[in-house]
């Protein structure tokens, strides 16, 4: 699902919400977890799962074209544990 889709199909779980309105909405969503993660901290998602970084050391890579080592500087990644809740409905046996 691409953000397009769930702003189209969340505007049509509620037609009392202009398209425009769903847009700014998931806009806000993602722009404010994106902040947070900016800022170190974690958003939870109560059964859906948590957003977190964690911190990659410097370490020598090589480029796989010439082989050569090349410098990996330490940098932060986004991190995505699921909820129970969520684990639980994806491992459900229909």
């Amino acid at each position: 699902m691409t953000k397009s889709d769930l702003i189209k199909r969340l505007a049509e779980a509620n037609p009392h919400l202009t398209l425009r309105d769903v847009e700014r909405i998931v806009a806000t969503v993602f722009d404010e977890i994106a902040a947070a993660l900016a800022r170190g901290d974690r958003v939870e998602l109560r059964g859906f799962g948590a957003f977190s970084v964690r911190e990659r050391a410097a370490r020598t890579g090589r480029n796989p074209r010439t082989g050569e080592e090349v410098a990996v500087p330490d940098k932060v990644v986004p991190h995505f544990k699921t909820g129970k809740d969520l684990r639980e409905r994806l491992n459900a046996h229909s």
